[in-house]
């Protein structure tokens, strides 16, 4: 069995955060198709340091709800298992929570899945490449009995 390292930085202080379980479950369940051995590091901070990062590796102003930063293998350099860091802005995914009236909890899992596919590979800039990314991250949430986020929800009154 593959092992599952899983480092977790949080920069913020929230009670809504997932915990060290949640979140080495999320990422195991995503790479639950990858046989190789994995450390990822889930770093969750606040609006000014997603701002900064999104500045600086995408050219965005603003926050994001995460970044995924593959690790890249040196030339002539093996026995790496480093996928590589998620980043994580607690209160953007907050807001969206709310505002597309999921949980929070299932909202993090999505998130996290989200960013571990990137991770491994997958992509979403082509629309058949997202179609692909979008099954995944379906399947996989429905294992965890987490409807799929991409469904719109009604909105009564």
């Amino acid at each position: 069995m593959a092992i599952r390292d899983v480092e977790v930085q949080r920069m913020v202080d929230s009670q809504s955060l997932p915990n060290d379980e949640e979140l080495q479950l999320w990422v195991e369940k995503a790479l639950s198709d990858y046989s190789k051995d994995a450390e990822v590091v889930i770093r969750i901070v606040d609006t000014d340091e997603i701002s900064g990062l999104n500045q600086q590796y995408r050219l965005k102003t603003g926050p994001t709800n995460i970044l995924s930063f593959p690790f890249e293998v040196p030339e002539g350099v093996s026995g790496l298992n480093l996928l590589g860091d998620l980043v994580v802005c607690a209160e953007v995914l907050q807001q969206e929570a709310i505002a597309q009236r999921k949980t929070l909890k299932d909202h993090w899992a999505h998130i996290i899945i989200h960013g571990i596919l990137h991770l491994i590979g997958y992509d979403h800039i082509k629309a058949k490449d997202a179609l692909e990314m979008e099954a995944k991250e379906i399947h996989l949430l429905q294992q965890l009995r987490i409807d799929n986020p991409y469904q719109e929800t009604e909105v009564n009154g």
